[in-house]
């Protein structure tokens, strides 16, 4: 189960205006385990047959294969060497730090990036006092590796740079550094195209001759193995980077990379060092995100650490990201976590006031599109929240997202956001030629155009979606894990649910589904705007079982459930800790009405 905290400023976060649609859900339970399996499995651990079904979807068949799922271990972690061309960057990194030479250490702007930045330099200045670090000006010279940060570098007499989490794709760049006299070291992992770029070292396990056995690292993760790589092979004992290991568990958590194979057994051991010894940048973090100090789970580093993080890079410099995470001080850390914290207020305010005023567009009929995708543009929204406002429309609307502001003269820019299923990279490269450039994934991407196109890109782009959308991809899916009867919601059963954490993808949270449940008269509206629902629910077959729940943006079921009636509910099972008290709480993911009456 999730560990978190929910009080009323979060109620807040979480409200989607009036304007927005309820869009019907639907409820998808997943096929019951070989039940043999299942069985056995059961009676060896001596848990409930629906924990034992959780393990099986998990992969988990065996005891032994359990004890390997709960007891992650570091010693279980891949050799750092058989990552293509690791001894080449090793061996660059040492003949810099015995040569005094200048080492930069470059990296993106977001939560990724910074920490991977972070991590590297935090481990080198043990090492060499010619250190530094670059990152790169969000609205000044954009995502990667910039000509500006080079010519810096250059500058500055650096002759070794090591990007972090960006520098796959920079082959221009990397021989216009060579001309400078710099060499570079590539840490990425993205997907990389037919042509690297020609540096000293390339580290991407996405490379297609990288024979690594787990693709799915962090830019942060990538860095961390290099770091892993030169301890291994100069005799630095591997206990002195566990205190690395709380940057890690924030990269794996806010990039959304898949919580199995390494970064399971890395996720774990990074909870374990930001809740028990935190540097002081992120214990900085955890206190002015009001969260319970050694109880942050990796919901409350999505939700509250990663986006202050993050705000840094969107409000004024990611610059300031790194000097709080490599902070030495906490008087340090405080003074630049409480300036973090003031950009994230702004941040939120500015997220706030943009998405409801795109809201009401698309209510209005005065986008730009709203049959196919929602696309919207104000040449006066911040740049720096666009993405979160795309994201926020996707969820009141379910459709493929993009929403545009002005760039600079002549220019847009915009972030979109897809649906589940729907590729909106590729209907966005089907106007490559209407573009000035675009980058991006399944999911997300950014893109940039001279003005005067918007008109000809929603046209073509909402014909695109026409054609190429499918039903199934419109409607939005609760993935259910099992039924379960409350129960059956025991200290035992939440005890043993509690070490199927960390959950990410690729090991969500377990969402389960009980039927025919009602509230016990206390069931009220909560949030600035009493659009969530607080209620404590009984199921009709186990009368005697009550259980705390929350509803986010579930009102509109209100006067249903006060007036008797039965609902189903799908949900979460989290531990939340508010001041210093712990209790169980099921979030809620959706509910359905029931018809009778109780």
């Amino acid at each position: 189960m999730h560990k978190n905290n929910i009080n009323n400023s979060e109620f807040e976060t979480k409200s989607l205006s009036l304007y927005a649609m309820v869009v019907e859900k639907k409820w998808i339970l997943k096929e019951n385990a070989e039940s043999e399996t299942v069985r056995q499995l059961s009676s060896e651990l001596g848990v409930d047959p629906v924990l034992a079904e959780l393990l099986v979807q998990r992969g988990v068949h065996t005891f032994h294969q359990a004890r390997s799922f709960f007891r992650p271990d570091l010693n279980d972690l891949h050799d750092p060497f058989l990552m293509k061309d690791m001894d080449k960057a090793v061996e660059r990194v040492h003949q810099a730090v015995v040569a005094g030479e200048k080492i930069l250490v470059y990296g993106d702007y977001d939560v990724d990036g910074t920490t991977a930045v972070s991590l590297v330099y935090s481990f080198l200045r043990r090492l060499t006092k010619a250190l530094d670090f670059y990152i790169p000006e969000r609205y000044d010279e954009g995502y990667g590796v910039s000509y500006k940060g080079i010519d810096w570098a250059a500058e500055n007499g650096f002759k070794l740079i090591i990007t972090l989490d960006c520098g796959i794709k920079a082959i221009e760049k990397v021989d216009y550094a060579k001309s400078k006299g710099i060499e570079m070291i590539i840490c990425d992992h993205h997907l990389p195209e037919a042509e690297l770029p020609r540096a000293v070292a390339v580290l991407d396990p996405k490379r297609e001759d990288c024979h690594y056995p787990f693709d799915d690292l962090s830019g942060c993760g990538v860095g961390f193995k290099l770091v892993q790589a030169y301890s291994q092979k100069y005799d630095i004992p591997f206990e002195s980077l566990i205190p690395l290991l709380d940057l890690l568990v924030v990269s794996i958590a806010a990039d959304l990379v898949s919580v199995t194979d390494e970064n399971r057994v890395l996720a774990h051991y990074g909870l374990k060092q930001l809740n028990g010894n935190p540097r002081e940048g992120l214990f900085a973090m955890i206190q002015l995100s009001g969260l319970e100090p050694a109880h942050v789970s990796i919901d409350d580093i999505v939700f509250k650490i990663g986006p202050r993080i993050n705000a840094a890079g969107r409000m004024e410099s990611g610059r300031i990201a790194v000097e709080l995470l490599t902070a030495t001080s906490v008087d340090e850390a405080i003074r630049i976590g409480t300036e973090i914290n003031e950009h994230n207020n702004e941040r939120k305010n500015i997220d706030r006031r943009i998405t409801q005023e795109a809201l009401e567009m698309v209510h209005s009929g005065n986008c730009l599109s709203g049959e196919n995708a929602t696309i919207v543009y104000n040449p006066q929204w911040h740049k720096g929240v666009v993405g979160i406002v795309a994201s926020r429309l996707v969820e009141a609307f379910y459709k493929p997202t993009i929403v545009f502001t002005r760039f600079q003269d002549g220019l847009v820019t915009g972030s979109a956001r897809s649906v589940h299923g729907f590729d909106l990279y590729d209907a966005i490269e089907s106007c490559s030629d209407l573009l000035e450039n675009f980058g991006g994934h399944l999911y997300a991407a950014g893109l940039t155009m001279k003005e005067e196109n918007l008109p000809a890109f929603c046209e073509r782009i909402e014909k695109f979606i026409s054609t190429a959308i499918i039903p199934e991809m419109q409607t939005p899916v609760v993935d259910v894990d099992a039924r379960l009867n409350f129960s059956q919601i025991t200290p035992k059963f939440l005890r043993i649910l509690k070490q199927f954490q960390p959950f990410g993808p690729g090991n969500s949270a377990p969402v389960f589904l009980t039927e025919n449940v009602y509230d016990n008269g206390n069931g009220r509206k909560v949030g600035a705007e009493g659009g969530h629902l607080k209620l404590e629910l009984i199921q009709e077959s186990h009368p005697y079982h009550h259980i705390s729940a929350i509803a986010f943006n579930m009102a509109d079921f209100f006067d249903h459930i006060k007036a008797g009636n039965s609902i189903d509910v799908c949900y979460s099972i989290v531990e939340n800790y508010y001041r210093g008290t712990a209790n169980t709480q099921l979030r809620i993911k959706d509910m359905h009405e029931r018809d009778e009456m109780i």
